[in-house]
């Protein structure tokens, strides 16, 4: 298993000037982030709602990569994205989901048949051209510049170790630096996009 913050350094080294939508990882993502306009922090929408808004991002902005860090409780809370996102076939989507096989968010209930669950066969059966399974970060860095220089949609498992949050989330340490309103102009700045 990997530590989330040592995964998301590993990936920081290749993004290049890809668009990322941090999901679940983004309380690391952004102590991490070198290019902050160009991140997306949704904070904590509704389980399985990252997944859906960075495809549409993909297709709105086919000439950007779009990276996602989803997570194992949301890829389940929504499942049918990943049939969507394959008919789809943005190849500009790189579709990277953590699993630490319970929902960390909510104080560590399992998520569902968490044991017997190969998200990366699951994405291929739903029709993704190419999915991978990664426990080791040593091997993970090894092939994360092949990856994201691969066409897209790409569907990568990433075992994480959990990390639990117990306190209500009103008394949660806030990572997110930006409001919503702020990261949508930033992006569009970004983009070139009027307002």
């Amino acid at each position: 298993m990997m530590d989330t913050a040592e995964m998301l350094k590993a990936f920081s080294r290749h993004r290049g000037n890809a668009i990322v939508v941090p999901g679940r990882g983004g309380r690391h993502w952004v102590e991490i982030s070198d290019k902050p306009n160009r991140d997306v922090p949704l904070g904590d929408p509704a389980m399985g709602g990252h997944a859906s808004f960075a495809m549409g991002l993909a297709l709105a902005q086919p000439g950007e990569k779009i990276v996602l860090f989803d997570s194992d409780g949301d890829v389940q809370m929504g499942m049918g994205i990943l049939a969507t996102i394959a008919e789809q076939q943005p190849r500009n989507f790189y579709h990277f989901m953590l699993d630490n096989k319970c929902y960390a968010t909510t104080g560590g209930q399992p998520v569902p048949n968490a044991l017997k669950l190969a998200y990366h066969d699951m994405a291929r059966a739903c029709g993704y051209p190419r999915a991978y399974a990664y426990d080791n970060l040593e091997t993970f860095s090894i092939n994360v510049e092949r990856i994201l220089n691969e066409p897209g949609p790409v569907f990568v498992w990433l075992k994480v170790r959990p990390e639990i949050e117990n306190k209500p989330i009103g008394s949660r340490s806030q990572w997110r630096k930006r409001s919503q309103v702020q990261v949508v102009m930033d992006l569009k700045k970004e983009l070139g996009i009027a307002s």
